[in-house]
């Protein structure tokens, strides 16, 4: 991980180079369109205030569970002890990109959702509001976390969601031999280089026209920004939006070429 100073200047650095996130001479109408539609979607929808509600529950909730740390995900590191407000201090999405990810299914409407890094349901939750007839499968490695995740889903009246719990290495490809297209992803489980490019070439054959990925802290560490920068590469990604905290890509053919930017938000 990038020290505070280090990250700060990695920050300035993307506000210098990006785009002003109005739209303005934008020639990508898809982009355009995400751009006036999506970010910059001002309206108050009805699931943030249930939302933020449950967030402020879990940010004073001193109950302390055990946390499996799987790492790199192929190897158990190791055990600790944390508190629910000590995880939602610190591993929920902040309200902005919750609720940037809810207006994005919202508009997108994705029918097959998978989010790798369930935590305690946050973000999972904006997800699931946003498209209720669609299916969420959230992805978690503690099993105390996962718990209490789907205790949070049924406080919430969510019916669309399906908590896959372990280790991504395992249940990742086995899930992924029971499903097909998958039009949404949001990836937040392991923020290291080499994972991170396995989970995007696992779900690679799992991507239609439509589909939509998402990585969370893309600049995060030198081997996230060098993982983002061989995802936004690779040949099945026709265009990119850095937004710093992160990373989007679609595969629409109609690009008729690569197409990356970098946008204020």
């Amino acid at each position: 991980m990038y020290s505070l100073p280090r990250l700060a200047l990695r920050y300035l650095q993307y506000r210098l180079r990006a785009s002003n996130g109005r739209g303005h001479g934008m020639h990508s109408p898809y982009v355009f369109d995400f751009i006036t539609r999506v970010l910059n979607d001002r309206n108050f929808y009805p699931a943030y205030t249930e939302i933020e509600a449950l967030r402020q529950r879990l940010m004073i909730d001193r109950q302390v569970i055990l946390v499996e740390d799987f790492g790199a995900g192929s190897v158990y590191q190791s055990k600790q002890h944390r508190s629910i407000r000590s995880i939602a201090r610190n591993a929920a999405k902040p309200a902005k990109y919750g609720q940037l990810l809810h207006r994005m299914v919202k508009y997108y409407q994705p029918s097959t959702i998978l989010e790798l890094g369930t935590s305690l349901g946050v973000t999972s939750a904006y997800l699931a509001m946003a498209a209720p007839g669609a299916r969420l499968i959230t992805m978690e490695g503690a099993s105390e976390i996962a718990s209490r995740a789907r205790e949070n889903f049924s406080h919430l009246g969510l019916k669309n969601v399906e908590v896959v719990e372990g280790n991504f290495e395992t249940t990742l490809p086995a899930l992924l031999e029971r499903t097909g297209v998958i039009d949404f992803v949001f990836i937040d489980g392991n923020h290291r280089k080499e994972p991170t490019l396995r989970y995007f070439e696992y779900l690679l054959p799992h991507t239609g026209n439509e589909s939509i990925f998402i990585f969370d802290d893309i600049h995060w560490s030198a081997g996230m920004e060098e993982a983002w920068e061989v995802i936004r590469q690779h040949p099945s990604v026709q265009c990119s939006i850095d937004l710093f905290f992160i990373g989007i890509v679609v595969f629409r053919k109609e690009f008729r070429e690569k197409q990356q930017f970098e946008i204020r938000f």
